[in-house]
C-alpha cells in the first residue's frame, strides 16, 4: 500500500500538482483509465494501489503524472470541488438513504438533493478521468466514462464468506459486524448503480474484465489489469 494510505487527500494532491507541472502537448494521445467496480471485502483498494504501482514501474513519457488511486479521497475531492461541508460526507457514499428518508431530510435543508450529489460527484469522476492515469474505484465511475478510451473498466467479485472474513480483518470487525456490513455495502451500491444510472451493477456486459479475486492473490489480479491496461493503450 502506499504511504497515502494514512491522508486519503495527499495522493489526490500530488496527482494534481503533478498534472500542474505536466505539459499536455507533450501527450499525444489521451492518458488510459481504470475504474474498478467491487463487491464489499473483494480487495478493490489494495488491488487498485498494486495495479498504479505495476503501471508506475512502466516509466512512459517524461513528465507525464503517475498513475493514482481515487477511492475514500474521491469523497474528499468532490467536497473540494464543490465547495460542499464535510457534514454532506455520508451522503456521498454509495450507500445512499432511502428515497423516503431522502426526500424528508432534503425537504427540511438537512442537505442538498442527493441527485444533485451525485451528479458533483459523476462531474468530479469525469474531470479526473479526462486527466488520466487514474483508477477510479466506485460510484458508478464506469457509466460515468463509458464513452472515454482508452479505459479499462473492472468488476471484482468474491465467495460471500471469503468476502465477510476479509471485510472482518480489513476493517477490525466482529463476524456479526462484518457479515452486517459486508451484506449493506452490497445492497448500497447495487441501490446507487441503479437509482443513478438505471444499470444493473453485476452485468458483465458493462465491463472489460470480470475477476474472481477469491481464486487469485492480489497481485495476480493486479497483473492482470496492468497488462489489459497496456493492451488497451498500446503501452
Amino acid at each position: 500500500m502506499s504511504d497515502y494510505s494514512l491522508d486519503p487527500m495527499a495522493g489526490c494532491r500530488a496527482y494534481l500538482e503533478a498534472h500542474r507541472h505536466h505539459a499536455p502537448t507533450k501527450v499525444k494521445t489521451a492518458l488510459p483509465i481504470v475504474t474498478i467496480s467491487r463487491e464489499a471485502g473483494a480487495g478493490a483498494v489494495t488491488i487498485g494501489e498494486l495495479t498504479a504501482q505495476l503501471l508506475n514501474r512502466d516509466g512512459g513519457e517524461p513528465d507525464v503524472p503517475p498513475w493514482t488511486v481515487f477511492d475514500k479521497n474521491l469523497v474528499e475531492r468532490v467536497l473540494e470541488d464543490q465547495h460542499l461541508p464535510t457534514g454532506i460526507r455520508r451522503y456521498l457514499s454509495e450507500d445512499v438513504p432511502s428515497m423516503m428518508t431522502s426526500v424528508v431530510e432534503e425537504t427540511l435543508g438537512l442537505h442538498p438533493s442527493t441527485w444533485n450529489l451525485a451528479q458533483q460527484t459523476s462531474t468530479t469522476i469525469f474531470q479526473l478521468a479526462n486527466l488520466g492515469n487514474v483508477i477510479l474505484v466506485g460510484r458508478g465511475a464506469n457509466f460515468v466514462t463509458a464513452k472515454r478510451n482508452p479505459a479499462v473498466h473492472i468488476r471484482l467479485v468474491a465467495p460471500f464468506a471469503q468476502r465477510v472474513a476479509h471485510v472482518a480483518e480489513y476493517y477490525h470487525l466482529t463476524p456479526t459486524e462484518a457479515l452486517a456490513y459486508t451484506k449493506r455495502a452490497d445492497y448500497g451500491r447495487r441501490r446507487y448503480v441503479k437509482r443513478y444510472f438505471n444499470a444493473n451493477v453485476e452485468d458483465p456486459l458493462n465491463y472489460t474484465l470480470m475477476i474472481n479475486t477469491g481464486r487469485m492473490e492480489p497481485e495476480a489480479v493486479a497483473h492482470v489489469i496492468a497488462e489489459a491496461v497496456r493492451q488497451c493503450a498500446g503501452i
